[in-house]
């Protein structure tokens, strides 16, 4: 017996021998996480990421809106479920290595042909003496099962990890989201606040143009100047007004793509366009490249995904060894509910143990495993471009801020000179001393040049939401 116990144990260690022998092996790709020191400027450890958005953004509407979007918006929540739903993927997959019990019952009846030998022995069987079998025979029968896939190499395991990693992936994306989110509504919502001044100065130069017009119409009276200027004044006048209405549906536009954002019909949306020259750039605190790694969600949800590749490269290679299941049960069965209860002779029970493993024709668990290998090397590049990402989009915004506070400095220099050339030129033309050309340009230019502030202005604000998202604030409450 001993002998023959030896012999099986030979016997299966060579064929185990033989089929992890036969394994396929490829090396799964390291990903790189070397960053520079710094994004071209001095190197400051303070991050201004870590400032919450409702720290970060003082206006109360601009709060308010967010904070009405952050319960609203519909493809937030969309990104929500997704999350209820990996956390049930992590469920499923923890209930697949542990045991399965389940509760049995079933009845039937069974008519056996009389003259076969089965029915002819039922025939002549008594169940006890004077007590013949019944014709037809019912069957019931009520019991207990389990079954329970022993977890050897850690298939199952590493399934249920990389169910977890895509979980935190789905988390960090919709912290990712939410980042997004706000920064694509603060941008907005100053696009809405330097319309709404456009629009005001467009207003302001229409009434100084109806004012020149007038000044025009009286010297053509003292024949100083003739009807050819009074026209020119007029069409200028008719071309500024017409540029209102472009404008205002410009901000019809921009409300509804806020409201749209908030989750709402459209609406008018609160705010004072008074206080848009009053917001202050701040500081800029880019800290270090390496905190990226730390505070943007979509660097860590590729990075909970790169791990989820790695785990299912290991569950796709466990698929070639063996796989050990036990099922076992026990439970009741006659063909008459008052014997359930007569002990041992109703008792049925079970126990087996399976130990399957691929020999041949192994394709579909090969084409698995490659395609597992190849999407871990496809998450390393994935992570390594999303960092590569990040770095770039913060010091093309700490350059872009930059620029455009030299620019927003000139450009404040070069409307105070233009509005005060308007005066001059005004003032020149009642005496004759300028034609009226010149005071059509010089309006011309001041109205151009007063635009082109508020364009930079908000240029300057949306650029500081970007480096704000860009450094990975804003998710964080």
């Amino acid at each position: 017996m001993k002998a023959r116990f030896i012999y099986f144990m030979v016997i299966g260690l060579m064929a185990f021998t033989v089929m992890t022998s036969c394994v396929p092996v490829r090396k799964m790709k390291a990903e790189h996480r070397k960053i520079p020191d710094d994004f071209g400027t001095t190197i400051d450890y303070t991050n201004m990421a870590a400032m919450p958005w409702k720290d970060f953004f003082k206006d109360p509407n601009l709060i308010a809106l967010i904070d009405t979007a952050l319960h609203a918006n519909q493809e937030l929540n969309i990104v929500l479920q997704e999350i209820e739903i990996s956390q049930n993927e992590v469920m499923a997959r923890k209930g697949e290595y542990l045991p399965a019990l389940g509760l049995a019952a079933g009845a039937g009846v069974d008519k056996t042909a009389r003259y076969t030998p089965l029915g002819a022995n039922e025939a002549t069987t008594d169940i006890e003496p004077g007590l013949a079998m019944p014709d037809p025979v019912p069957d019931i029968m009520v019991g207990v099962f389990a079954s329970w896939e022993l977890d050897i190499w850690k298939k199952l395991r590493n399934t249920k990890k990389a169910a977890a990693m895509r979980y935190l992936a789905t988390t960090e994306g919709k912290n990712f989201m939410v980042t997004r989110l706000i920064a694509e509504i603060a941008t907005s919502y100053y696009e809405l606040l330097a319309l709404d001044n456009q629009l005001a100065i467009l207003q302001q130069n229409i009434n100084l143009q109806n004012n020149a017009l007038e000044i025009v119409k009286a010297q053509k009276q003292s024949a100083r100047v003739t009807e050819l200027a009074v026209r020119r004044f007029e069409a200028q006048v008719l071309h500024t007004r017409s540029l209102q209405y472009a404008i205002k549906q410009q901000i019809v536009e921009t409300e509804n793509k806020l409201n749209f954002l908030v989750g709402r019909f459209p609406q008018h949306i609160d705010r004072d366009y008074n206080t848009f020259f009053d917001f202050q750039v701040e500081a800029v605190a880019t800290g270090v490249p390496a905190q990226l790694l730390a505070n943007r969600p979509d660097i860590r949800q590729a990075e909970f995904m790169l791990a989820a590749s790695k785990l299912d490269v290991n569950a796709a290679r466990a698929q070639f060894y063996p796989g050990m299941r036990i099922t076992a049960g026990i439970g009741l069965q006659a063909f008459n509910p008052a014997y359930l209860a007569k002990t041992p002779e109703s008792m049925l029970y079970s126990l087996a143990g399976d130990l399957v493993a691929p020999l041949i024709n192994r394709k579909a668990i090969k084409a698995a495993y490659f395609n597992a290998n190849a999407k871990q090397i496809q998450s390393v590049f994935t992570y390594e471009q999303t960092i590569l990402s990040a770095y770039i989009e913060v010091y093309n915004q700490v350059s872009n801020l930059a620029n455009l506070e030299k620019s927003y400095d000139l450009k404040q220099k070069q409307v105070k000179a233009l509005v005060e050339s308007i005066q001059i030129s005004n003032d020149l033309f009642r005496s004759a001393r300028a034609d009226y050309m010149e005071v059509l340009l010089t309006q011309r230019d001041a109205l151009e040049s007063r635009f082109e502030l508020v364009e930079t202005k908000k240029q300057l604000l949306s650029a500081m939401v970007q480096l704000y998202q860009a450094l990975g604030g804003g998710w964080q409450s």
